[in-house]
């Protein structure tokens, strides 16, 4: 038996299938829909290639599946000429909504969204709690903050959709940001009790709850490489960072067991951690360097994070290369029994792009840092030319097998998967519609790749796209839209049906995947 759920975020849009047996494209299939719900989504990933590598092929470029490989011609050139050609009259228009400080408007909309996802067949979803509404500067709940919350859980509830809860997506107090962020280990104890007081308040109505999504971004993105303000570029500080919230999740872990034997939560309530997992490679024939580089950068980036969850410890390979180049965290007395309080029940895996290394030319960069490793350039590649990652469905299936060899016990789900397009209105019919063949081509390949990993062994629950409805980015606003339901900026912010939603609808019905 197969069974498919399909979650979605609205910024974070998801959905996830959850797969018992063999998937191929014309299967049965009984699909459970989930659906998730956030109000911001982060629009940079971890281990990103730079523009500088990326070019294309004329051969492959098509507007129906808008990837290209990489070669000597830079894309953003690609790009240009596409906006000049085709949406010079509407460019003025669409600049003004793409970089202006809008949002989805989720918030005043939130019940026709829900009823939106239900007229979809969508049966769960996943949304955040933000720090920042539920708690005051005093750490008491904000009843404002707490009553939205219920009311969404309400409404999800009276169309019999389940809400999957996620506690922290980059929302961090403005008053704690000010005293360091992460840095601080006040921060770490402040964390544990915004935890403690989200089960408490909602632990009677929520079954599935998550520590954190993407805990690697912050240290990458704020710190190593120093994109995200306060556009700090120190590894050290990166180090620091991720490993005081790996205590923070730790201690959030330990208060959700504590509630729940309190009282405080349901007796079938899960925790889990979500996190972009960027499968490492590295050349076809690697130099002992190049392998030495893809070990670290897999220790920091994904080990580092399995190890915490499935073990309660860090890879100790990891720690002793740090201690090598005196990059060792600040270490306390009892960290140690805190990280054995982070095992969860399950994972979920963000993943977009592979993460391909070598060995670094330069031993430090500008600033004077290690370097673990540089980006390699696989000649092979296919690139979404819009978001500047490498398309590889594959990467799903050796995380898989990954997990089956190395983590045999956790079971995983693939939390976020999708593809961002610019300038999507060039695909729209005379009916005003949309038509995005390049996302189902998308989604069909990564569930052929995900199938193949179930059936070779892994303990995958399921896959979750990115994002149902076109979600919000603090650094590009809707520049790159992921939805299978568009966003009009232009008119009320009204949410439009692209040929993807139709699709996955008729799949729900049909109980079966077809072009």
């Amino acid at each position: 038996m197969i069974v498919l759920n399909i979650y979605d975020i609205i910024n974070n849009n998801l959905w996830i299938l959850i797969v018992n047996g063999g998937f191929f494209m014309n299967n049965i299939i009984k699909i459970c829909i989930i659906f998730t719900l956030l109000s911001f989504l982060p629009s940079i990933s971890t281990a990103q290639v730079s523009s500088e590598y990326m070019g294309d092929k004329k051969q492959t470029y098509s507007l129906a599946y808008p990837v290209v490989d990489i070669e000597d011609k830079k894309i953003e050139d690609k790009i240009n000429e596409d906006i000049e050609a085709q949406l010079e009259d509407l460019k003025e228009k669409i600049e003004k909504h793409v970089y202006s400080k809008v949002d989805m408007t989720y918030y005043e909309k939130y019940e026709d969204d829900i009823k939106l996802l239900k007229s979809l067949n969508m049966d769960s979803f996943r949304t955040s709690i933000q720090w920042t509404r539920l708690l005051d500067i005093n750490g008491k709940i904000n009843p404002n903050g707490a009553n939205f919350y219920h009311k969404v859980i309400n409404c999800a509830k009276e169309n019999d959709i389940e809400i999957f809860m996620n506690l922290y997506h980059f929302d961090m107090p403005t008053y704690l940001f000010n005293k360091g962020g992460w840095e601080n280990r006040e921060v770490v104890e402040a964390y544990a009790h915004y935890a403690k007081m989200a089960f408490r308040e909602f632990g009677k109505e929520i079954k599935y709850w998550f520590t954190f999504n993407e805990p690697i971004v912050e240290p990458d993105q704020r710190y190593r490489h120093g994109v995200w303000f306060p556009f700090i570029k120190n590894a050290q500080k990166g180090i620091n960072v991720q490993y005081n919230i790996s205590l923070a999740h730790s201690l959030a872990v330990n208060e959700f067991y504590k509630a729940k034997e309190q009282g405080y939560i349901r007796e079938d309530a899960k925790i889990g951690l979500i996190n972009c997992f960027a499968p490492p490679y590295t050349k076809e024939n690697p130099t002992p360097e190049d392998l030495e580089a893809l070990r670290i950068e897999d220790g920091i980036n994904n080990r580092w994070w399995l190890d915490l969850v499935t073990e309660g410890h860090l890879p100790q390979d990891v720690l002793e290369t740090l201690k090598q180049y005196n990059m060792l965290p600040e270490m306390r007395p009892g960290d140690e029994e805190i990280f054995k309080l982070g095992k969860v029940d399950w994972l979920g895996f963000n993943y977009y792009h592979p993460s391909r290394i070598q060995a670094p030319k330069e031993k430090y960069d500008e600033n004077g840092h290690i370097k673990f490793s540089d980006p390699y350039v696989w000649p092979e590649a296919k690139m979404n030319i819009y978001r500047g990652w490498e398309i590889y469905p594959k990467g799903i299936y050796d995380f898989g097998m990954k997990m089956k060899k190395e983590y045999p016990n956790l079971k995983f789900f693939v939390s976020e998967n999708g593809m961002g397009v610019e300038y999507e209105h060039r695909f729209r019919n005379e009916a005003g519609e949309i038509q995005d063949d390049y996302r189902i081509e998308f989604i069909k390949e990564h569930l052929e790749w995900i199938a193949k990993a179930i059936e070779d062994g892994a303990q995958c629950l399921g896959y979750h796209y990115w994002g149902v409805i076109d979600n919000w980015s603090w650094n590009n606003a809707f520049k790159n839209r992921y939805g299978l339901v568009e966003v009009d900026l232009m008119n009320d912010y009204q949410r439009k049906l692209k040929k993807s939603a139709h699709w996955i609808q008729n799949v729900i019905k049909t109980k079966t995947i077809t072009d």
